[in-house]
């Protein structure tokens, strides 16, 4: 089975899109394998050796969430065109998918998320959020507009890339036929409480 990686930032449906392809049968790591390590230093592990950045998660067909903010680690594998692009040479099957969420929704969503957004962001220096910026709404909206960019640029006129939007009701079919897998689930998971 083809990997499925997902590009989509914090607070962008990545849970729900990982607790979907569970429900479908696939082996998720979502920003964690518990008891090796957060899935962007596992990338980064091999990655700088020359090696597959997924050799160490070999036994996950799917990676809902990449990026890493917390405990000392700073990484987000999904702004990173080297090691995206020493994905697709390891694995040229593999399947992107960015989950695409309104960037005004998004930059809300995170600053109501624990302290992402309130402080995390705003004290690391963040590919395309340099240090200092990040706590205001007009800097996180700036950010997301420009992974979106990136991200749409990369792959551009890719077979295997797909970008869908999170509040799309026809968002499952999409990836569904995308993936050649049926999504038996479709829901919200680990929303903000205020999001209900």
């Amino acid at each position: 089975r083809a990997k499925v990686l997902n590009l989509g930032l914090p607070k962008s449906g990545t849970t729900t899109l990982g607790q979907a392809l569970k429900h479908a049968g696939y082996r998720v790591a979502d920003w964690r394998v518990r008891g090796r390590g957060y899935v962007g230093a596992l990338m980064y592990a091999n990655y700088f050796l020359g090696k597959d950045p997924l050799g160490k998660m070999a036994r996950f067909d799917a990676f809902s969430q990449m990026d890493i903010i917390r405990d000392g680690y700073n990484l987000w594998p999904q702004m990173d065109y080297g090691l995206l692009t020493t994905i697709r040479e390891f694995h040229p099957t593999a399947k992107f998918l960015l989950s695409y969420r309104e960037p005004e929704a998004l930059s809300d969503s995170m600053l109501r998320w624990s302290n992402l957004g309130k402080r995390r962001l705003k004290i690391h220096a963040v590919p395309g959020l340099p240090l200092g910026y990040g706590s205001d709404n007009l800097h996180r909206v700036k950010w997301i507009e420009g992974h979106y960019r990136f991200v749409r640029k990369v792959f551009e006129g890719d077979p295997n890339f797909l970008e869908y939007d999170m509040t799309d009701a026809q968002a499952p079919q999409k990836i569904s036929a995308f993936l050649g897998h049926d999504l038996p689930w479709w829901g919200r998971a680990n929303a903000n409480a205020e999001e209900g």
